[in-house]
């Protein structure tokens, strides 16, 4: 099979999406389609549309645009078919109804950012950083009835260093995700759309449980200070920088916390009274101290621990985390 006849429809909607779509277009696969979310409300008062950046990209390029509010959706499901297309390939999208994944010649696959099984989910990456996981990676996947439980084609791994974050580890996933992408997309076009897929239960591991990856909210984010300092700088950088960790202190009311680092002084107090000197600012754990790096009040700038000492000692403000 030729490259240019294997006809591909692209689903998916932020940033991280448009690092596959470039790839296919860069690696001159034949693109014939987009679907992605509505534009977006935004603004004070919702005046504006943002579209997103997945449309943003395929507009640049020439490719046409579907942006359905339904996916079952007649008008959308007809136009879906007039593509013709032969391979699906989806990225940070929503979940499709079978007559979507079920339409294409070759089926539909999805690039997952974790090793599937593990983290099945809207959130692979920040829960694994939140749960201390030093690998993580990408997985293609052909989509069925459940969330994220399709056969696998394919995992490539990726390193998560001891202080990485959210955004650190996004970036190489996205580049990773596009690469398993086009290596997925050549097994299908090498083998005339028949490629050896396992089932998830070949990945598992007798004893190890699996972790899964559910939506982060508000509330979510919200820092329990009655845990180890290890588990609360990996929350931390779990978060980072988006949505971000969060704690109230007192009067200073809500501070979003970016990052922190282990001390490994023992604590001296209760969890989360703190303890300061001219230049840092440090927060009893059960076990040890962390030292809060950078933070943003509320209605602030996002600020170093010195910059944000100096502002509660001219406020005299309350010292305990919550």
């Amino acid at each position: 099979m030729e490259k240019n006849s294997l006809k591909i429809v692209f689903m998916g909607t932020p940033e991280f999406a448009v690092g596959t779509l470039s790839s296919l277009v860069e690696n001159d696969y034949n693109v014939v389609g987009v679907v992605t979310q509505p534009d977006k409300p935004v603004g004070r008062h919702h005046e504006k549309l943002q579209p997103p950046a997945v449309k943003v990209y395929a507009q640049e390029h020439g490719i046409r645009v579907l942006q359905p509010e339904k996916l079952k959706d007649e008008a959308f499901i007809s136009e879906l078919k007039s593509f013709d297309a032969d391979i699906f390939v989806v990225v940070a999208f929503r979940m499709l109804p079978k007559l979507v994944w079920d339409m294409p010649r070759y089926g539909t696959f999805n690039v997952h950012a974790a090793l599937l099984p593990q983290y099945r989910g809207a959130a692979p990456i920040n829960w694994a950083i939140i749960n201390g996981e030093k690998t993580t990676g990408v997985t293609t996947f052909f989509l069925d009835e459940n969330i994220d439980t399709g056969r696998i084609i394919l995992r490539k791994e990726f390193d998560i260093p001891e202080d990485a974050d959210v955004e650190y580890v996004y970036d190489g996933l996205m580049e990773l995700g596009a690469k398993a992408a086009i290596e997925t997309l050549e097994l299908i076009k090498d083998n005339n759309g028949r490629i050896d897929c396992k089932e998830q239960d070949t990945f598992t591991t007798d004893g190890v449980s699996l972790k899964t990856a559910p939506k982060i909210f508000k509330d979510t984010c919200r820092i329990d200070w009655n845990q180890s300092a290890l588990s609360i700088h990996n929350f931390v950088r779990g978060l980072s920088p988006i949505p971000g960790a969060w704690t109230n202190m007192g009067s200073n009311g809500v501070l979003k916390i970016y990052k922190t680092r282990k001390t490994g002084i023992k604590a001296s107090g209760k969890p989360g009274t703190t303890v300061m000197d001219k230049h840092h600012i440090y927060v009893n754990c059960t076990d040890e101290q962390l030292e809060i790096l950078t933070l943003q009040p509320s209605g602030k700038k996002r600020m170093d621990g010195a910059s944000f000492i100096n502002g509660i000692r001219n406020n005299d403000a309350e010292l305990y985390m919550q």
